[in-house]
């Protein structure tokens, strides 16, 4: 399925390839949005965006509804979300970023969920001051503007701890592994392994991963990437960890 496939897969349209920093990126269109959704029984499109505290956000949307979301945006109450203005300016607008569309893995096969990235709008049609997203873009045509181009390589880390017998998690480290340790002291590797598979799976494609120094800690890395995608895949990554 296209937004799953591998880059190399994918037609000479949909890539900008990047040799220098060893990147494939893949290129979406609204037509290829409109082609997948029909193609691949998607039926849930999430209007992804992220809070003042990075916090993922989202609502979703039918596929009917693609029109009215390319075109004008997806009206949103954010009242209740963190630094986003309370009751005063609770009016905002979402409009989806083709460019980033991404299926969900671990939702059904038959009724997709797919995911796009939002910039956000006031009512007037402004963007909006408080959009992370829009922040982090505006500080990169700023150094754009001074000669300034500049890339970011996460080293994504996470602790893994014990369930309870309701599933509830403990304070109790998943194990007792010290740096770079390997199996049977290292438990977290079929975790970090499926991470990466299922982050593959969502173009994304992790570096390298292995156990960190502390009890239960774990490391994914990735390839160095322009801002605002390195951005976008830091905050797949944590739903997908969390997942």
């Amino acid at each position: 399925s296209f937004p799953t496939r591998r880059s190399s897969d994918l037609p000479p349209f949909l890539v900008r390839n990047d040799s220098k920093k060893g990147n494939r990126h893949m290129l979406y269109t609204e037509e290829d949005v409109y082609s997948y959704v029909e193609q691949e029984d998607v039926k849930f499109i999430r209007m992804t965006f992220c809070d003042v505290m990075g916090r993922l956000k989202n609502v979703s949307i039918m596929p009917d509804e693609l029109d009215r979301a390319f075109a004008y945006g997806i009206s949103i109450d954010a009242s209740a979300i963190a630094g986003f203005g309370g009751e005063v300016h609770s009016d905002l607008v979402l409009r989806p970023d083709a460019s980033t569309l991404c299926i969900l893995p671990w939702r059904p096969e038959h009724g997709r969920v797919v995911r796009m990235f939002c910039s956000v709008y006031s009512a007037d049609g402004r963007p909006f001051e408080m959009d992370t997203r829009a922040i982090l873009a505006n500080a990169v045509k700023e150094a754009e503007q001074e000669g300034l181009t500049f890339f970011f390589g996460p080293e994504m880390e996470f602790y893994l701890f014990r369930l309870d017998d309701t599933g509830a998690a403990t304070k109790v480290p998943y194990d007792t592994a010290g740096y770079m340790d390997v199996a049977p002291e290292d438990k977290g590797e079929n975790v970090r392994r499926e991470a990466c598979l299922t982050l593959e799976q969502m173009g994304i494609r992790p570096e390298s991963s292995h156990h960190e120094e502390g009890p239960g800690q774990n490391e994914i890395d990735f390839r160095y990437a322009a801002p605002l995608t390195a951005a976008d895949n830091a905050v797949t990554f944590r739903s997908v960890v969390s997942t």
